[in-house]
């Protein structure tokens, strides 16, 4: 497994990392990809680890700290070798969030308890909007000061939003989406702004939530707590089908056709 450093953060990680938003599971509502096994989730963590894994993001809102109490309990006397990100902002599936100094603070707490470390190699805003950077700022240098957190980071709502969350603030890593539909970050130029700056980038949705494996269907019967469940079927369909465009099945792209480009998005 190959490792590189992640920006300017000081942080050095594996070039694949584990997204620990699945293992969150289904506890209180349709937040992940429904029912999971909790002997099952701490196999994949170690397996991971055994792979040369040693990156692990998950956050507060994956299965209401959930996520968080798996790693916890998986890397509790290997702390030393793994880097653990971790997010906070987002309250639930249904979008509403808070971005208050007291709200963030009390939240790293929490994250903190259940994933028995006294601190977070990276902690990242949720989701917010530029405009709701206002105000948090001052917090997130606080947490890095005390020790609390080594880095701090931003995740994305959309690669748009990029540019101006970073003129805000010298995030250490930018969380965003990226995968052979969603090229945004690189028409944006987002890419370009991070290297610019020095931010690491943290790129979530490898897989597009799994369509890409070609192994669903827009018609499946997902479970009512698979955060998919909720789609309309039109995304479903052009999403679950897009795999062929690389697949080498049909749809594909010949050679010196254009690239492909963002298809639908919710």
């Amino acid at each position: 497994m190959r490792q590189r450093r992640l920006g300017r953060s000081g942080l050095t990680v594996s070039e694949i990392g584990f997204g620990a938003w699945g293992i969150g599971g289904n506890k209180d509502g349709a937040v992940a990809y429904g029912p999971t096994d909790e002997a099952q989730s701490l196999d994949a963590l170690a397996a991971a680890l055994d792979a040369g894994i040693n990156f692990f993001d998950t956050a507060d809102l994956y299965g209401f700290g959930e996520s968080e109490r798996l790693i916890g309990r998986a890397f509790a006397a290997h702390r030393d070798r793994v880097v653990i990100a971790s997010k906070a902002g987002m309250l639930d599936a249904a979008g509403r969030q808070d971005f208050a100094p007291a709200h963030i603070a009390r939240s790293l707490e929490g994250t903190l308890e259940r994933l028995r470390t006294d601190h977070v190699d990276l902690y990242q805003l949720h989701g917010p909007s530029p405009e709701q950077l206002d105000g948090i700022l001052d917090t997130m240098d606080t947490l890095r000061r005390e020790g609390k957190a080594r880095a701090i980071g931003i995740s994305l709502r959309s690669p748009e939003e990029g540019e101006r969350a970073l003129a805000l603030y010298p995030f250490d890593a930018v969380q965003v989406n990226f995968n052979l539909l969603d090229q945004r970050v690189l028409d944006t130029g987002l890419m370009d702004r991070c290297k610019e700056q020095g931010a690491g980038v943290i790129v979530r949705t490898p897989l597009c939530f799994g369509f890409l494996t070609g192994e669903y269907s827009a018609t499946q019967d997902y479970d009512a707590s698979d955060h998919r469940s909720r789609w309309n079927v039109e995304q479903r369909r052009v999403w679950s089908s897009a795999y062929q465009l690389f697949s080498g099945v049909k749809g594909r792209a010949g050679k010196g056709a254009a690239p492909v480009r963002t298809v639908v998005f919710r």
